[in-house]
């Protein structure tokens, strides 16, 4: 990703070499994506459909969430917006003061992406029923491997020198200290004036050279193994979804790709054996699994700085979140934009270092509040693990969010925070947590109008979602295997 999006945007005269080893697989557990990524291939000049063939990809229309609440509770985190706003108060309060007095149905009922996930319908491009809606936002599941293989020719393409080998040394210079080469395993050596560094989990750059050192986030995500595996279709429609269903020690994760779905259980080794959390995953597969559980060690959290000296991490070099709303392959992406933006003119700036390092930490701990959330709004008390969940401590941020929401529905987007006020508020009301009041303007409305402005965004969604095409008829257009059972 990186080296295709460099190349495209950088002039001629900066030489792009992009060093990486067949003998080094990929993580491949980020396969889902939200919507940003879009902007990305477009600013490639991907085309969409060939890119889907490519990739065996799918359709994302939002994550469901199963089991999260309480045991048999499902809900939806889907993509766009939620109703419409009506004067200067977002669509929530009208609900939250319809729904108390039985004028209002459950949420679902007015986010378009949910309404055409749950149909098993999709569409591109601008609503066809009402200019009061807008265009549905969707992302994809895609190979993960596939993507990497379909970027590296693209980059190739576009003049990129790519070097196989494995780098075993990282060389700083003894006078500034910054990385100035790296020697392969072939005693080749590779020199460079500005480096990313893309080597996974143990952060050749940035830790191994750099010593930059790690923030632990575990105390609040205490997840520590995946194990993932592909299996068949099965007999399972193809959904244009993806689904995390909760388990003891953690959750499954359901990523439904043309050819095959990918399965896995993020889990925390604290609370059960990697043996138990692969008869669990073996246990609830759709098909036939093709391959034996592939098992991944993390810690989750961060660098302490991304952008250090002449390194920039990028990826699991940077640190991990685990997967849970599809954020990887974004923070990637959100890097690579970051370090176009302060592109340094020669040697690197401090100021720029340091606002670079500043935005990456914002991203990442926004994201990370999003995710405990999830984790400490639960009903459930069935196991330890959950027990520990629902009585942990959680960032002040976090907590800042829920009492506001809980005090009177309210949701404020900070800066560049991620996830929006529509995402905020279909997990803070998926997974239970009612504000104590809405807010007073909402009282404006008579309880017969209030009535049909909430009947009004209800049928706008239904009628919209009526009209559009199958969703497996959609993939058969380009794929025309995508259907069938493996």
């Amino acid at each position: 990703m990186a080296a295709a999006c460099l190349r495209r945007f950088l002039p001629a005269g900066w030489s792009i070499q992009l060093v990486e080893s067949e003998e080094i697989g990929t993580v491949g557990v980020g396969e889902a994506t939200i919507p940003q990524i879009q902007l990305f291939n477009q600013a490639l000049g991907i085309d969409e459909d060939e890119f889907l063939a490519a990739t065996q990809g799918t359709i994302k229309l939002g994550i469901e969430f199963a089991d999260w609440t309480r045991p048999g509770h499902r809900y939806m985190h889907a993509f766009g917006a939620i109703g419409r706003g009506l004067g200067l108060l977002p669509f929530q309060h009208y609900w939250l003061r319809g729904r108390a007095a039985g004028a209002a149905q459950s949420l679902d009922h007015y986010a378009l992406n949910e309404g055409a996930a749950r149909a098993g319908r999709f569409q591109r491009g601008a609503p066809r029923t009402s200019e009061h809606l807008g265009a549905m936002p969707y992302a994809f599941h895609f190979d993960a491997a596939l993507y990497a293989a379909y970027l590296r020719k693209l980059a190739e393409r576009n003049r990129v020198e790519r070097i196989e080998g494995k780098v075993v040394d990282v060389i700083c210079d003894a006078e500034s200290g910054d990385v100035a080469w790296v020697t392969l395993a072939d005693r080749r050596t590779v020199s460079g004036d500005f480096f990313i560094d893309c080597s996974g989990f143990r952060g050749l750059l940035i830790e191994g050279a750099l010593e930059t050192g790690y923030e632990d986030w575990s105390h609040w995500l205490p997840c520590n193994r995946a194990l993932a595996v592909p299996c068949g279709h099965g007999e399972t429609p193809q959904l244009p979804y993806t689904r995390a269903t909760a388990r003891d020690a953690g959750w499954q994760w359901r990523i439904p790709l043309q050819h095959r779905t990918g399965n896995g259980y993020v889990y925390a080794a604290d609370y059960i054996s990697d043996e138990d959390a692969a008869a669990t995953l073996l246990a609830n597969l759709d098909g036939e699994a093709q391959a034996e559980p592939r098992r991944l060690a993390f810690t989750t959290g961060k660098r302490r700085r991304m952008w250090n000296r002449n390194v920039v991490a990028i990826g699991l070099a940077s640190g991990f979140l685990e997967p849970l709303e599809s954020t990887s392959i974004h923070l990637i992406q959100s890097a690579i934009s970051r370090l176009l933006n302060m592109l340094p003119a020669g040697q690197p700036d401090p100021a720029l270092v340091a606002e670079y390092n500043r935005q990456a930490d914002f991203e990442m701990e926004r994201i990370r509040d999003f995710i405990i959330l999830h984790y400490k709004a639960t009903e459930r008390r069935d196991t330890q693990f959950w027990r520990d969940r629902a009585a942990m401590d959680i960032p002040d941020t976090l907590a800042a969010k829920i009492e506001l929401f809980r005090a009177q529905g309210l949701i404020f987007r900070e800066h560049e925070e991620l996830f929006t006020e529509s995402g905020w508020l279909q997990v803070f009301a998926g997974q239970g947590i009612e504000p104590l009041a809405w807010h007073p303007l909402a009282d404006s409305l008579s309880m017969r109008d209030l009535s049909d402005f909430m009947a009004m965004n209800a049928t706008l969604v239904a009628r919209e979602v009526a009209q559009m095409e199958g969703y497996d008829a959609f993939l058969a257009r380009f794929a025309p295997t995508a259907g069938v059972p493996a």
